[in-house]
């Protein structure tokens, strides 16, 4: 909304919620994330070989819905889409379309990769990359500030000192407010925070986005539990293990082309199979699908943050919302970790 323009709205003194979806501490900080955001990884123009899977319209239409149930959380990457930056530029047409919403979105964007060019310096964490990379990214959103900048995974060559230092000159300027690490593990964390004390605590990290699903568990073990102990948000990406838990895949012969799985060409065990399956009928006695139902699982883990499933539809994007809204109760935990376990 334009600040200069009068109005009769008498907004809430404080809350704890955004059209009906509870929000939880983006870690140690004040900052306040929805209890389910959005993953656009897929989002692009699939018309130009990208490999996006969600074209514009199509994503239009979900972060229209996203916004309309308080998912409020969206994670991108400049490199999503085969380093095209095309993620970045579809949420970017969506707040060209809505400018007044812009403090209602949290929006995430990483920095790693190479991008906007060839040469070595177009990737790491260099304090050039980090700069100019942010720069790209905001000019391809649209917008004048991101709110979490991910570091997309650890640079064994730039000094830990130089990144932050980057990170601390762009939060003083405004155009990123808070720091994510992706793909890190216990070791990287501790370098990372060890070193933040040193610079700024605009620089510590607040969360870490690792690849984590209750079936395949964690891709650096030992990262959670750190997490809950040092106070950061664990934010898993493919929490629904890239769609498997779903009830998309609970009938074989009914899976084939056009499902994810199947064009990435992932292979299932039948041990995972037969979870999916324990799930689901847990989820259905009590009136859930299975990715509500574990959405929700992953919610209750001590650490765990925002999650950040994908969406291809309004539909699934409805369906993992509802999770946001679930809490089980302690029997139904117990037989939900049980389910996962075995």
């Amino acid at each position: 909304m334009d600040p200069r323009t009068p109005t009769g709205v008498n907004y809430p003194f404080e809350t704890t919620d955004f059209h009906g979806m509870l929000y939880r501490r983006f870690g140690a900080t004040g900052l306040q994330t929805s209890a389910i955001g959005l993953g656009t990884w897929k989002f692009g123009y699939p018309e130009t070989g990208d490999g996006a899977r969600t074209d514009e319209a199509t994503a239009l239409a979900i972060m229209d819905r996203a916004h309309a149930l308080g998912v409020t959380f969206w994670d991108t990457a400049n490199r999503y889409n085969n380093g095209t930056g095309n993620s970045e530029r579809v949420i970017g047409r969506w707040f060209a379309a809505n400018p007044d919403k812009r403090r209602d979105i949290v929006v995430a964007t990483k920095v790693y990769g190479g991008m906007d060019g060839a040469t070595p310096n177009h990737s790491g964490l260099s304090r050039l990359q980090i700069v100019e990379g942010v720069k790209a990214s905001l000019a391809r959103l649209g917008l004048p500030w991101v709110d979490v900048l991910w570091f997309h995974r650890f640079d064994e060559v730039t000094p830990v000192e130089e990144s932050l230092e980057a990170v601390e000159d762009l939060v003083r300027q405004g155009l990123v407010h808070y720091l994510g690490v992706s793909q890190f593990s216990v070791a990287n964390l501790e370098e990372y925070l060890g070193a933040a004390q040193k610079i700024s605590r605009r620089v510590r990290v607040a969360a870490v986005q690792n690849r984590y699903d209750p079936i395949g568990g964690e891709q650096f073990p030992g990262v959670l539990d750190f997490c809950a102990a040092e106070g950061l948000a664990y934010v898993p990406f493919s929490p629904l293990a890239q769609g498997l838990l779903t009830d998309r895949y609970l009938d074989p012969a009914a899976v084939g082309a056009g499902d994810r799985l199947v064009d990435e060409g992932q292979q299932v065990s039948d041990r995972a199979r037969a979870t999916v399956r324990r799930v689901a009928a847990l989820a259905q006695a009590w009136g859930h699908s299975t990715s509500e139902l574990t959405l929700a699982h992953l919610l209750s883990l001590p650490g765990m943050g925002t999650q950040i499933p994908s969406s291809s539809t309004v539909a699934q994007l409805e369906s993992n919302a509802s999770a946001g809204r679930l809490t089980l109760t302690e029997a139904q935990a117990e037989e939900v970790s049980d389910a996962f376990a075995h």
